[in-house]
């Protein structure tokens, strides 16, 4: 068993109640888009950005491709398509000059609350409080369940 498979493994025991799976479908990708764009808006030295086009962010988002990577090339790749969506939804929300940081903070609060309204109905804590870890594999948990559908 790879490290990848047993962390998803270990994500799944606590994940299992139909109501708190259709939570974290909804939380965890709000959560990951949150946390993204709040880096995001974290002002960057402007040499970081004129010349890399590079901001907290991006650096991130690397910086957790990297790890994504590490455990699985294919889970490192789906993962690159999810940060370019992000990327994208942030890059829409700049460009309707909307107050990022009110909607991300109410945004994360709220899948938060959720979250852990669904790990109440599961009657289990979440995998985080075991293993910080876990909160990069919430998405790969996820990803794993969408592979697994196309791969039928």
């Amino acid at each position: 068993m790879t490290a990848l498979q047993g962390y998803l493994a270990e994500y799944a025991e606590s994940h299992t109640h139909p109501i708190n799976k259709g939570i974290h479908w909804v939380a965890v990708p709000v959560i990951l888009f949150c946390v993204a764009g709040l880096f995001w808006i974290i002002p960057t030295p402007g040499a970081w950005q004129a010349y890399w086009g590079l901001n907290f962010g991006s650096i991130a988002m690397l910086a957790a491709l990297l790890y994504y990577f590490r455990l699985s090339a294919k889970y490192g790749l789906g993962m690159a398509i999810v940060f370019a969506l992000i990327i994208g939804g942030i890059t829409l929300l700049e460009a309707a000059q909307l107050p990022m940081l009110s909607i991300l903070i109410m945004a994360f609060i709220a899948a938060w609350i959720f979250q852990f309204i669904g790990h109440q109905i599961e009657g289990k804590q979440p995998s985080f409080f075991k293993d910080v870890q876990f909160l990069l594999i919430g998405p790969l948990w996820l990803l794993d369940k969408t592979f697994s559908r196309f791969e039928k």
